[in-house]
C-alpha cells in the first residue's frame, strides 16, 4: 500500500482527528435512525485509537433532505456499540467545538455535530483550497494527526477528506486500509466478460461512472435495474409517462446517449412487479400505465440476468433490484444475489442494502469482497483515483520519512 496505516504512528496521548462515514438511514416520521450499520464499520478504527484524544467526524443526509439532521443520536447509538462515555457537542468548527477538542483527555471520545452544518462541507475543492477553508484553518491546529476511515465518502474532494491530510500527517483507518488492499488484490486477477448489476436510487452520479466503466474495459454487460434501470427505460420509450424524479428531462438525455454510443452493453428489465393495493401483480414493461410504481423485477428478467451473470469472469452488484425489505417485493433482489453468490465469477458487492440483504438470505460467506462503499467503489474499479486515497497517498509521501 502506498498510504501509511495506524501501525506507522505512535498514538498514545496524541490529538486524532477521525473523519469516518456515519450517514444513517433516518425514519422521515420519527427521524430516528433506522440502521446503525455504517456506526457499526466506524467501530473498529475507535478502538484502535482508545490510547488518543479522540475527536469522530462525520456527515449526515444532504442540505434540504430528510435525513439530513444532527449527530446526537449517532453519538448514543456509538455509546452503546462501544460501551463507553461519548462526548457530544452541538457544533462543529465553532468555540464549543474546539474547546471540547483542547479538554479532551487521553482515552476520551468526543463527537462533533454533522459537518455539513459548516457550508464549506458542502462543496468540493482542489486539496490546497479544501485546506484554506475555515473549517480546516481553525480545527487542523488542535491535532497532531488526521485519520481517513471513510471510504463511502472516498469519491468526495470535500474539505474534512482532503483538506486536512493537506495540512496535517495522515494516515487510513481500518476500514479504507482493508478496503484498499482488498480491491487491488481482487482487481489484478479480475477477468472478462465483465457484468456489473446496478440498482437502487442514485442516478446521476451513476450514468457517468457507467460511462468509464466502459470506456476502461471493466463493463461488457450493464444490467440495470431499479431507479436507473426506469430511467433507460424511459429512455427506451418503453416507460411512456414522467418518473416524477429530480432533473429527470437530463438524466433520461445522457441514459438515450449512451444507449446510443454502446447499444450491445445494456439489458433492462423485460417484466416488472408494480403494487396494487399491497399487493405484488407481475406485468410485461409494455403493460405499464402512468401511475404505476415499479417495485420489482419479474421472473423472466431475473431468469435472464442470471445467465448472463453465470457466464461472467468478474460481476460487480450495487443497488438493490427493487423494495427488497418487503416480502413480496424481495423476488429480484434475492435472486439476483444467489446468482452472484452461485457464479464462479470474482464477486464483489457494494455495501449498504446489499450487506443486509446478503446477511438475511445467508449468502455473505460466498462472496469475494463486500464493500462499505457505493457510489465511490464504482468510480474506484474504473480506475479513477479517488480524491481521499490521492490525498492519503500525497501524505505519505510528505510524512513518511518524518
Amino acid at each position: 500500500m502506498k498510504v501509511l496505516t495506524l501501525d506507522d504512528f505512535d498514538l498514545k496521548g496524541k490529538t486524532v482527528f477521525l473523519r469516518v462515514d456515519m450517514n444513517c438511514p433516518i425514519d422521515p416520521e420519527t427521524m430516528e435512525i433506522s440502521g446503525t450499520k455504517r456506526i457499526e464499520e466506524a467501530i473498529e478504527t475507535i478502538k484502535s485509537l482508545e490510547d488518543a484524544k479522540l475527536v469522530v467526524a462525520s456527515h449526515q443526509g444532504r442540505v434540504g433532505n430528510k435525513d439530513y439532521t444532527g449527530m446526537d443520536k449517532h453519538a448514543k447509538v456509538l455509546e452503546k456499540f462501544i460501551g463507553k462515555k461519548i462526548k457530544y457537542v452541538e457544533d462543529t468548527i465553532g468555540i464549543a467545538a474546539q474547546n471540547e477538542i483542547k479538554n479532551l483527555k487521553s482515552g476520551e471520545i468526543l463527537l462533533l455535530d454533522n459537518l455539513r452544518l459548516c457550508a464549506e462541507e458542502n462543496y468540493e475543492f482542489a486539496p490546497p483550497e479544501a485546506a484554506n477553508t475555515i473549517m480546516v484553518r481553525r480545527l487542523s491546529k488542535l491535532f497532531d494527526l488526521c485519520v481517513l476511515d471513510s471510504f463511502p465518502s472516498a469519491h468526495r474532494s470535500h474539505p474534512s477528506i482532503v483538506g486536512f491530510p493537506h495540512v496535517l500527517p495522515a494516515c487510513a483507518g481500518r476500514i479504507v486500509e482493508r478496503e484498499v488492499r482488498n480491491l487491488d488484490e481482487i482487481m489484478t486477477v479480475a477477468k472478462a466478460p465483465h457484468v456489473i448489476v446496478l440498482g437502487g436510487s442514485k442516478v446521476s452520479d451513476r450514468l457517468e461512472a457507467i460511462k468509464l466503466l466502459i470506456q476502461n474495459g471493466r463493463a461488457d454487460h450493464v444490467l440495470l435495474t431499479g431507479l436507473i434501470g426506469n430511467v433507460f427505460m424511459r429512455a427506451q420509450g418503453r416507460i411512456r409517462y414522467p418518473l416524477g424524479i429530480s432533473r429527470e428531462d437530463e438524466v433520461v438525455t445522457k441514459a438515450h446517449a449512451l444507449i446510443g454510443e454502446y447499444p450491445d452493453v445494456f439489458s433492462t428489465p423485460v417484466d416488472i412487479a408494480i403494487d396494487k393495493d399491497g399487493d405484488r401483480v407481475e406485468m410485461d414493461v409494455r403493460e405499464l400505465e402512468s401511475g404505476d410504481k415499479i417495485y420489482d423485477l419479474g421472473p423472466k428478467t431475473v431468469d435472464h440476468y442470471s445467465k448472463l451473470i453465470a457466464g461472467a469472469g468478474t460481476v460487480f452488484i450495487s443497488g438493490p433490484a427493487g423494495f427488497f425489505e418487503k416480502e413480496n417485493f424481495s423476488y429480484g433482489t434475492k435472486g439476483l444475489l444467489t446468482s452472484v453468490a452461485n457464479s464462479m465469477a470474482t464477486t464483489i458487492v457494494s455495501g449498504g442494502h446489499l450487506t443486509s440483504a446478503l446477511k438475511k438470505y445467508g449468502l455473505a460467506e460466498q462472496i469475494d469482497h463486500i464493500s462499505t462503499a457505493g457510489g465511490a467503489l464504482v468510480l474506484y474499479l474504473t480506475g479513477e483515483k479517488l480524491p481521499m486515497i490521492k490525498a492519503l497517498e500525497n501524505a505519505a509521501i510528505k510524512y513518511r520519512t518524518k
